[in-house]
């Protein structure tokens, strides 16, 4: 693999680090700025609709400028972000700092997934795209922890600072091996929203929102999941955490290997065992060790699925492919949104703290049968790329191999 895929995922580490972090310090940041816990919650759900938004925003924004110089350009708003969050004097400031950081976050990884895909031969695109998503899981398992105690220690501006560091060295990383990858001719706006027109793409994309939503349904509620159902201690989470983004690195890597070689039933196998892992969990949520296993098990599946998918949204938006594929990133963090939101939905039924986990089961198993129906609708279409609406020739698409 290229060193150009080392520096995607150092930014890729930030980015991750920057997006989950703030979980951990939002008591020291509520206590400092004088504002309750629900009012700095909002410090995540603004990064989150920030990158839902931020993701085609910027990707439109940067239509006319080379790969390599908007990667730059995002690293240098993730990192103007960030030194505003560490320096901010009012809870208002930190809040517009991380909206700041989080515009780079979906088109970072959307134009970054298409210029690792360009680094590699065709048959090595979907663990180029792996190799930069590694940067993002390694941070729940290293920059998040770390972040985290760096801030619990020593104050919360100091991690955010930190942040803002890597991301001078991601940005550094990109400027000195990135080679230059000039926009291709002949591709605008009207064609890279063009892609949007493609069934495939949309599947690609509801895929994306309902699978992953899968995983954040248990997630999201997995302390007091874990505390008042499994009886672990406070204190325990955050190992549990960690377990849950080891499980992410190996999947992420796994689902990159095996989609280079059989992309779709990648798919089936991991949102297929994703549903039951998930069903599961209301049973193993009981249980200590098995409740330990069942997190790094959804960890793994979830993540899995992050290579082919991505890789998924690439071919099928062949030749406009970078909006559809920041657009997809978006939709990770619009799955997240809504599941958390179902998830709380069926606690405050008065179902229990495992009931989200039957939500997650059931988002799971509609994306399965989303990526059914995508292979059948590919196979009445031809062997070769989906027909468009806009009424592309297929011969004039890329093969897609499964």
């Amino acid at each position: 693999m290229p060193l150009a895929l080392l520096a995607l995922a150092i930014g890729a580490f930030g980015i991750g680090t920057t997006e989950f972090v703030i979980m951990g310090l939002l008591p020291e940041v509520a206590a400092d700025f004088g504002v309750s816990i629900p009012t700095a919650g909002l410090l995540v759900t603004g990064y989150a609709l920030g990158v839902v938004i931020g993701a085609p925003l910027m990707t439109v924004l940067g239509t006319k400028v080379p790969r390599k110089r908007m990667l730059m350009l995002l690293m240098g708003l993730f990192i103007a972000g960030n030194l505003l969050s560490a320096l901010a004097p009012a809870f208002a400031v930190m809040l517009i700092g991380r909206v700041v950081a989080s515009l780079a976050h979906g088109a970072f990884f959307g134009i970054g997934s298409v210029v690792a895909a360009e680094l590699v031969a065709p048959h090595k695109k979907a663990g180029a795209i792996a190799m930069m998503f590694t940067g993002l899981t390694i941070a729940n398992v290293v920059g998040v922890p770390l972040g985290t105690f760096i801030g619990q220690s020593a104050g919360w501006r100091v991690t955010f600072a930190v942040v803002a560091t890597l991301g001078v060295v991601g940005l550094a990383g990109i400027a000195k091996l990135v080679p230059e990858l000039p926009r291709p001719e002949g591709v605008h706006l009207r064609h890279e929203l063009a892609a949007f027109k493609n069934a495939q793409v949309l599947l690609a994309m509801a895929m994306t929102v309902l699978g992953f939503g899968g995983v954040f349904a248990a997630i999201t509620y997995i302390a007091p999941m874990m505390t008042h159902i499994a009886g672990f201690a406070d204190g325990s989470v955050t190992w549990l955490l960690v377990l849950f983004g080891l499980g992410m690195v190996g999947g992420n890597l796994i689902g990159g290997k095996f989609a280079d070689r059989a992309l779709m039933p990648m798919l089936y196998v991991s949102l297929g065992a994703l549903a039951v892992v998930l069903a599961l969990f209301t049973l193993t949520a009981h249980n200590k060790i098995a409740a330990a296993v069942t997190i790094a098990l959804i960890g793994a599946l979830g993540f899995a699925t992050v290579p082919p998918l991505q890789k998924r949204v690439l071919d099928q938006a062949h030749g406009a492919p970078t909006l559809a594929s920041a657009v997809n990133i978006g939709a990770f963090n619009l799955g997240n949104a809504l599941s958390a939101w179902l998830g709380g939905i069926v606690i405050a039924a008065g179902f229990g703290y495992t009931s989200p986990n039957w939500v997650g089961a059931a988002l799971a198993a509609a994306a399965l049968v989303l990526a059914f129906v995508s292979a059948a609708l590919e196979r009445r279409d031809g062997t070769r790329g989906s027909v468009t609406a806009s009424g592309t020739a297929a011969e004039q698409r890329t093969p897609v191999h499964h």
